[in-house]
């Protein structure tokens, strides 16, 4: 563990220096992740992939300005709270990914995911926010320009 930190700690200063996104993988890991974020300084954009966390995460990533990126297993039945977690995310900071091959959406679980599954996972995503497809999409495509500066 006290590799993996001073790793993650060396990526934080890295991607300040070069003024690049951070790209987090939180694997059971949330309060070690949240904590070096807040110890070592986050950098300007921070984007949790694959977001594993829950509601309660959601509102920290939310108030830090952190984007919080859903793949296809906020479609699984057992993935409750994370859909919970989108829910609370503040639309200005979701972003929708596959995580090919893995994390494919309900009802294809099972199969290879690929980008042409997204707008499954976009549907599902709109469903629980509660907005149109396309007022969801017109966001992720904002979202992601600025989460990757381009």
């Amino acid at each position: 563990m006290a590799a993996q930190e001073r790793s993650f700690r060396a990526h934080i200063e890295i991607a300040k220096r070069r003024g690049k996104a951070l790209v987090i993988h939180d694997r059971e890991a949330h309060e070690d992740v949240l904590r070096v974020l807040e110890e070592e300084g986050a950098p300007e954009r921070t984007v949790f992939h694959c977001y594993s966390g829950d509601a309660a995460m959601a509102e920290v990533c939310a108030r830090k300005g952190y984007f919080m990126s859903f793949a296809g297993n906020m479609t699984f039945k057992n993935a409750q709270p994370l859909r919970d977690a989108l829910a609370v995310a503040p639309l200005e900071l979701v972003l929708v990914e596959t995580d090919a091959p893995f994390l494919t959406p309900a009802p294809y679980r099972g199969r290879p995911n690929a980008p042409y599954l997204i707008p499954v996972t976009v549907r599902a995503m709109a469903a629980v926010k509660g907005i149109e497809e396309d007022v969801l999409t017109a966001a992720l495509a904002a979202n992601t320009a600025r989460a990757f500066d381009y």
